[in-house]
């Protein structure tokens, strides 16, 4: 048994020469806190060990590992936004019906003779297929950023690295904002109005309610029953992060891949307006993020190691 920890340091040594323990240490120390207090997840012990296992596992999964590592810190991040989920924020700072009057004014419709949204108008249209078909790019979303993120390593490394350092970039834009400037849902104002209350609990909105009643089993209340962010609308992050891959993977494609990237952002577009979770307001500010800090993060990347933009002419781009 020594011989074989004795050999399993030595190769963690060689992975890691200067700081062998630091590759998990964030996510071991995540599920440490929680357990600590109590609150230790499934989740936290399994990312903690899928993070050893990359870590630690050869030079190949070491270096997937640090392509990764910002995806997984955005977890960390997201887990640890329960501490300070009202941090900040009163009755009187939370935005609601000023922003669903911002819609109205610039994207609203004549609803019944009135001036409405268009979550008003599907509100009153909704059709069980379109919230099967919106249930989709939401329920799967984080899925398809590890993806792009395992292919990026096989075709592009510093690409790789460009865009999971942005998706981090991104979501700390977006939590800081979510403190900044609190703003509440549509789900939230057609079940509580303009009232502000703290105290409420996230909701998956009555669109995800009927998919998982659909289904048979509560995924999307499981999912928005974790969520510490019942006031973080504005902007939109699931919009954010498909036009961030699109950005980052348009040059790198050729034709069917571009198709499926806009096919993405555009379906997630939709869908947070009619499920009913973004006002439009919020929709083109995440994009408007998403633009800035691609941008950003591409001019930072070039001139720090004079990483050159991906081609489609390139030996194996995408077909």
């Amino acid at each position: 048994m020594s011989q074989l920890w004795s050999r399993f340091a030595a190769h963690v040594r060689r992975l890691w020469p200067r700081w062998p323990l630091s590759g998990p240490a964030p996510f071991w120390l995540l599920a440490a806190f929680w357990a600590v207090r109590g609150q230790l997840r499934w989740e936290h012990a399994a990312l903690a060990l899928l993070s050893t296992v990359l870590a630690y596992g050869s030079v190949w999964t070491k270096r997937l590992y640090l392509g990764i590592l910002p995806i997984g810190l955005v977890g960390v991040l997201y887990d640890s936004m329960r501490l300070v989920k009202n941090v900040g924020l009163s009755p009187d700072s939370v935005h609601v019906c000023d922003v669903r009057a911002i819609d109205q004014r610039f994207f609203g419709l004549e609803l019944n003779g009135a001036r409405a949204t268009w979550h008003d108008y599907f509100q009153q249209h909704s059709f069980l297929p379109l919230d099967l078909y919106c249930a989709i790019p939401y329920g799967i979303f984080i899925g398809v950023v590890v993806a792009y993120s395992v292919y990026l390593f096989r075709r592009d490394y510093p690409g790789l690295q460009r865009f999971t350092w942005s998706f981090l970039a991104l979501n700390v834009a977006g939590f800081i904002t979510y403190h900044v400037y609190p703003a509440a849902p549509p789900w939230y104002f057609h079940k509580y109005g303009c009232l502000v209350d703290l105290a409420t609990h996230a909701s998956e909105g009555p669109n995800l309610a009927r998919v998982d009643a659909w289904l048979g089993i509560p995924y999307f209340a499981g999912v928005y029953g974790r969520s510490s962010d019942v006031f973080g609308a504005v902007p939109s992050l699931h919009v954010a992060y498909p036009l961030l891959m699109l950005l980052e993977g348009f040059r790198r494609h050729r034709w069917l891949g571009r198709v499926l990237l806009i096919w993405f952002y555009l379906s997630m577009c939709f869908a947070a307006v009619y499920l009913d979770h973004h006002w439009i307001f919020d929709v083109v500010l995440g994009s408007l993020y998403a633009v800035v800090i691609s941008q950003l993060m591409r001019r930072l990347f070039n001139a720090r190691f004079g990483v050159p933009s991906p081609s489609i002419a390139q030996p194996g781009a995408a077909k």
